[in-house]
């Protein structure tokens, strides 16, 4: 997984826990890329400040990563999912129209819900 994903993904998962200014200032920053010159003159802040609260956010959220693991419990569940979707399209051949049917049903749920 590259490493803007990996910070979307861990700001979704994570990004309440954090503080209302570690939130704001890593949403300018990584997600409306602002630069951390733009981002101090907007918060009325040193560049070395935002710099310092970017780079505790990032720790913040890595480290609620290795304690938790939800990112990586859910790419792996997304892997799994897309195996499972192979699966079913292999055995759409063999399997009465019916009985398919409800197994589509069915992984479409479970594909929803992640």
């Amino acid at each position: 997984m590259d490493q803007i994903t990996r910070r979307a993904l861990l700001f979704d998962f994570y990004g309440s826990l954090l503080t209302p200014k570690q939130q704001e200032i890593y949403d300018l920053y990584f997600q409306q890329d602002l630069s951390l010159g733009e981002i101090a003159q907007l918060q009325e802040v040193s560049r070395q400040a935002v710099f310092d609260l970017l780079k505790r956010t990032e720790e913040a959220l890595n480290s609620y990563e290795n304690k938790l693991g939800l990112v990586q419990k859910h790419c792996e569940c997304k892997e799994i999912i897309g195996q499972l979707k192979e699966e079913l399209l292999r055995l759409e051949e063999k399997v009465s129209a019916d009985n398919f049917n409800d197994i589509r049903e069915l992984f479409e749920k479970l594909e929803n819900y992640w």
